[in-house]
């Protein structure tokens, strides 16, 4: 009698798809510090590289959106983007939440002198 073996990958849970950069944004604002989100896995430069991605072009923009989305928040002091390698040129890009920066408020001495100046 012949078994029948079946890879592990067979009972791997499907990756639920990645966020649209509109949801990644709605997940940096209600995200507290130290959340993380997954955001992408494979070879970023690579996948979302018009000339040399495999993926079909409507999600290589999708992804670049989401990519440019991500650096836009780090920019800004939001999040910290991680890399966490998987396997040979194959990495998780993670997203996590910073301490949201504080926004101090101008003194209105300082607005006046603004005015004044202008």
């Amino acid at each position: 009698m012949e078994m029948l073996v079946m890879p592990f990958a067979a009972f791997a849970p499907a990756r639920p798809r990645p966020p649209t950069d509109i949801e990644f944004c709605a997940w940096v604002g209600q995200a507290m510090p130290g959340d993380r989100l997954e955001y992408h896995r494979g070879f970023l430069g690579i996948d979302s590289a018009p000339a040399i991605s495999t993926l079909p072009e409507a999600d290589r923009r999708r992804l670049a959106a989401l990519a440019d989305a991500a650096f836009r928040a780090f920019e800004a002091g939001l999040v910290h983007l991680v890399q966490e390698r998987v396997g040979p040129d194959r990495f998780a890009y993670l997203a996590v939440a910073r301490t949201r920066p504080r926004r101090t408020p101008m003194p209105l001495a300082r607005l006046l002198d603004a005015a004044e100046a202008a």
